[in-house]
């Protein structure tokens, strides 16, 4: 346990900032799995709706700092190129 009053403050920040990151991280895997979903589905209609209201959560991570910039670049790159097989 730190001793220092700093010390003691940042465990409390990272405590609050990894229950945020945490969630915001499940919030971009759930809507990732969401288009995977449509896209097993079939329906490329749904899956191009699914994607467009995934991508900004996905680009969020990436201002947040939950995600790198070119890890989000390619999980939206890889699901649109599933999308654009499915025709």
């Amino acid at each position: 346990m730190p001793n220092i009053a700093s010390a003691k403050k940042r465990v409390r920040q990272t405590e609050r900032r990894t229950v945020v990151n945490r969630d915001r991280r499940s919030r971009i895997r759930s809507s990732i799995k969401i288009v995977e979903e449509t896209i097993a589905g079939g329906d490329k209609g749904a899956a191009q709706a699914a994607l467009k209201s995934a991508q900004p959560e996905i680009m969020r991570g990436v201002t947040k700092g939950v995600l790198h910039k070119n890890t989000a670049s390619r999980k939206i790159s890889r699901l649109s190129a599933r999308i654009k097989a499915l025709s």
